[in-house]
């Protein structure tokens, strides 16, 4: 088994009086992704939010390519090629598909943008991901279907020579067919190679794309298990009570009286 790209022990954070997540651990490998489930305020946001640079931790270490790493801001990921692709996608409507892929890391000097450079590495990148569903990378993003945004927002994280991606609920409120061209390429991008975090509450697609199952319960890890050795039905034990069977929490911790 690879050593893991990302590798995460002990991650504790607070806000204020609530403890939110409570001494995580979590591995991210290359070339395989990794499933972050559980429940509304499992903690899920706020551990990727970590990971980001969005939240700092309180305490535990992080690290990289073997390498320990503080990562205090969204910079000091995106340096280390860790890229997020939130539920919102964060697009500027108004613009093209070039533009919103370069937005703030444009190429060219302060007077004059490299418009060519930037359409023909916009266009390898979609090439790459094996993307046929956008035509033409001019085209504005208030005119793409919510499939074909996701795939420009998936395959912006990629255009900065990433490592790890984290993709935040990526088909939510999409149809089928849009579903598995997000899906297809979710794959795609364990295949070149990166690491892949995907937080999802379809099982389906869970169990589809996933190759490691990651599940968050009341802020605890309590189970990073491989997609094949467990069920649909033990994955919804997890998410629901933190144990199925000899997996996860000895007994719930909110029994304790």
């Amino acid at each position: 088994m690879s050593e893991p790209i990302l590798h995460i022990t002990g991650l504790n954070k607070t806000f204020g009086p609530v403890h939110v997540l409570h001494d995580i651990d979590l591995d991210v490998r290359a070339g395989e992704v990794t499933a972050l489930v559980g429940d509304n305020g499992a903690g899920k946001s706020t551990l990727v939010k970590c990971i980001a640079g969005i939240h700092g931790a309180d305490s535990g270490t992080v690290e990289f390519q073997g390498k320990p790493v503080h990562i205090r801001s969204p910079k000091d990921a995106a340096e280390l090629g860790i890229e997020v692709v939130y539920q919102d996608l964060a697009l500027a409507d108004n613009l093209d598909i070039v533009q919103n892929m370069f937005l703030g890391r444009e190429r060219g000097s302060s007077w004059l943008l490299d418009e060519a450079s930037m359409e023909k590495a916009a266009r390898e990148t979609l090439a790459s991901l094996s993307v046929r569903t956008v035509k033409s990378v001019r085209t504005p993003v208030s005119a793409l279907s919510g499939g074909q945004r996701q795939t420009v927002a998936i395959a912006k994280s990629v255009l900065w020579d990433s490592k790890v991606v984290l993709l935040d609920e990526p088909t939510a409120a999409l149809g089928v067919a849009q579903t598995r061209q997000v899906l297809d390429l979710v794959r795609r991008l364990a295949e070149q190679g990166l690491g892949v975090v995907l937080i999802s509450h379809n099982m389906a697609d869970v169990f589809e794309v996933a190759d490691r199952i990651a599940v968050l319960y009341l802020g605890r890890m309590v189970a990073e298990v491989h997609t094949k050795d467990v069920t649909h039905g033990q994955v919804v034990e997890l998410i629901t009570a933190g144990r199925s069977g000899d997996i996860g929490l000895a007994r719930p911790e909110h029994a304790v009286l």
